[in-house]
């Protein structure tokens, strides 16, 4: 199966819907000539994949790959869809998958892109310890930068240790595209804080935990506040972006362009000293911990006082924030919640793959120390 047989999402929407198309009005001979177009659009050229099948049945291929391995959690009206498009395209499965793919059993894949950063970490260990709760054995597979190449690898890999589904916890937009193009041959569950289509989802409330933060500044009076924002490829990121934004302009305020740093600490000094030549800022929304404390140095280095002078929330609540200098304000993430929310996902979607519900609730809680308070005057 190759990386260009992958359906997108307009694909299987498609697929659907000339599977399900009604006759068109209008005379017996143009009804006719357009039924068989329509018949003509659903064959796939050459020989067919499971990709089509599932186009043709309007599932994913990991529910296609469970139909064909007689494997439990598919609905009877699911699997009478997907047998009905295996017959009307005389689909054949590779017998070597099918056979891989029954010997499958107690097993899940685990796959860590990115750096080893407190939440990624923190969910990975809760998803291991909700794995071995729920009798399951976890195969893990770390990669510090991700790549499609890599990332396929690490997927295939997986494949052949028989696991009876695949995690990918990794920050970056980039590995759940590269997901949509991979023939797993299981079921996959992403951490994602942005709607995927055809991917079972689990994130913490990104946009919500960021409008919680702006909110607070706006509270306590701040009018000029600024967001120092994480790595433009992050979904994370780009969910509490939305979120600052949001809320400003719902406020009437200006949400200026804002400083994008990387996590790291080095990168919000940099935004701390970008800022401290802007007098009229009185509260900053970092979009996490570390890159709030390089940007408490720079302020503290300048004489510039928090939070008598100017306010500063951040995002994680990593344990050292309780002991910057000051206490840091932040939003509390529920990492171990995540990593039990993505095991509970998991076993939805091996009990039946389409009723499995996205697990994306989950609210950052604000917890106020001693970083944030109104504005002089």
């Amino acid at each position: 199966m190759t990386d260009a047989d992958a359906p997108t999402d307009a694909d299987a929407a498609s697929g659907a819907s000339v599977a399900a198309s009604p006759e068109s009005a209008g005379s017996p001979d143009s009804a006719a000539s357009e039924s068989a177009a329509t018949d003509a659009a659903a064959e796939p050229a050459g020989v067919p994949t499971m990709f089509d099948v599932a186009r043709r049945a309007g599932v994913s291929h990991q529910t296609v790959s469970r139909v064909l391995n007689d494997l439990s959690g598919v609905a009877a009206s699911t699997k009478l869809r997907v047998e009905q498009a295996i017959a009307d395209l005389n689909y054949t499965p590779s017998p070597a998958a099918r056979a891989m793919a029954k010997r499958r059993s107690g097993s899940i894949g685990l796959i860590q892109a990115g750096r080893p950063d407190y939440g990624p970490s923190s969910a990975a260990l809760g998803f291991n310890e909700a794995a071995r709760d729920a009798g399951y054995t976890v195969s893990q597979a770390s990669m510090r930068t991700l790549d499609a190449d890599t990332l396929t690898q690490a997927v295939h890999r997986l494949a052949l240790q028989r696991v009876e589904a695949i995690v990918l916890i990794s920050g970056e937009r980039e590995g759940v595209e590269v997901l949509h193009g991979i023939d797993a041959g299981v079921p996959v569950v992403a951490v994602a804080s942005e709607v995927e289509p055809g991917l079972h989802r689990v994130s913490l409330d990104q946009y919500t935990g960021a409008r919680l933060a702006t909110e607070h500044l706006i509270g306590l009076g701040h009018r000029e506040v600024r967001h120092v924002a994480g790595p433009a490829d992050s979904m994370d990121a780009s969910e509490r972006r939305r979120g600052f934004v949001d809320v400003m302009r719902e406020h009437g305020l200006d949400p200026r362009e804002p400083i994008v740093g990387d996590w790291l600490a080095a990168s919000g000094h940099a935004a701390g000293e970008r800022l401290l030549d802007d007098p009229t800022v009185t509260g900053v929304f970092v979009a996490n911990d570390h890159m709030s404390l390089g940007l408490l140095a720079a302020f503290r280095r300048a004489e510039r006082r928090v939070p008598e002078d100017v306010s500063v929330i951040g995002f994680d609540d990593i344990p050292e924030a309780a002991y910057f200098a000051p206490a840091l304000t932040t939003m509390r993430q529920d990492f171990d919640g995540l990593g039990r929310d993505i095991m509970a996902t998991v076993l939805d979607v091996l009990q039946d793959e389409p009723s499995a519900p996205d697990r994306t609730a989950r609210v950052p809680e604000l917890i106020v120390r001693e970083s944030t308070a109104a504005p002089r005057g």
